[in-house]
């Protein structure tokens, strides 16, 4: 007798994750701090990150208004560390796509996108590199760069 089990696959490909929504008063705060005055957008967005310091998408926007690259860097490493986690707790176990499609995954994204163009932009190639290809394999479809 074998010890092999048939490998069953589907037309579909790998299984799809999706993040849950944020708090709708994280959402709607966050919201805010994005529309509220530019000069002090920084400040709304640390703000909203301190308040809700699970929000993937929050410190996704906190280092997309970084002060410096190395800023930047830290905010989008918090976001994609805190994106894995809430991944890994909804039952994401390391393979499977994270579509762009689904609105609760694009902090997470966008998280992992600015980490790779920090990375780069530092001269942390190889994991720049890394990461592209990871956004590759999480959304085959890509992600938009306005997004």
């Amino acid at each position: 007798m074998s010890d092999e089990r048939p490998i069953h696959l589907t037309n579909q490909g790998p299984p799809s994750a999706t993040l849950p929504p944020p708090e709708p008063a994280a959402r709607h705060a966050l919201q805010q701090a994005l529309a509220g005055d530019a000069d002090k957008r920084h400040d709304a967005v640390s703000a909203v990150v301190a308040t809700w310091p699970r929000y993937v998408d929050a410190w996704a926007r906190l280092g997309d208004l970084g002060r410096d690259d190395i800023e930047r860097y830290a905010a989008y490493r918090v976001g994609y560390h805190r994106g894995l986690d809430a991944l890994r707790a909804n039952g994401w176990r390391g393979s499977g796509y994270v579509r762009w499609s689904h609105e609760d995954n694009r902090g997470f994204l966008r998280a992992l996108r600015g980490l790779g163009h920090m990375a780069h932009r530092i001269g942390e190639t190889d994991e720049a590199e890394r990461i592209a290809l990871f956004i590759q394999q999480l959304d085959p479809s890509g992600i938009p760069s306005d997004g």
